[in-house]
């Protein structure tokens, strides 16, 4: 098991006990925990509307991805978790241009709160391509 850590993504919020992301059998897949709108540069998160935090949320997740030897076309699965439902249209048309091509399994869930106030977070699940 190896702790993925890029400074390319927000760290982990203050004293949370959580990393970016964790690469579990070497070689093959990657977990990468939520992520919001975070600005790695500032460690705040942005005052945007929904489009604009899952954009920053997914880029978030493809310097993750990057750092374990991943990529998001590489992605099997994301779960989405939103403060409200009622911007789901606009979060999965940043989501389907994003991920233009290449659709993973998904489960979108409306919850009561996110970290740092955020409208949006996402967990993604990657296969690391084996090298050769």
């Amino acid at each position: 098991m190896r702790v993925v850590r890029t400074d390319r993504a927000p760290a982990p919020l203050a004293g949370a006990p959580y990393s970016q992301a964790i690469a579990a059998v070497p070689g093959e897949i990657v977990w990468v925990s939520g992520q919001v709108a975070i600005d790695p540069e500032s460690g705040k998160l942005i005052d945007d509307d929904v489009r604009g935090q899952t954009a920053l949320a997914l880029r978030n997740v493809a310097a993750i991805l990057e750092a374990a030897g991943s990529a998001l076309d590489q992605v099997v699965k994301t779960t989405v978790f939103m403060a409200d439902l009622a911007d789901f249209g606009a979060m999965n048309e940043v989501y389907a241009e994003i991920f233009a091509g290449h659709a993973p399994a998904r489960a979108t869930f409306q919850v009561a709160a996110l970290p740092a106030g955020a409208l949006v977070e996402i967990e993604a699940v990657a296969v690391i391509p084996a090298e050769g």
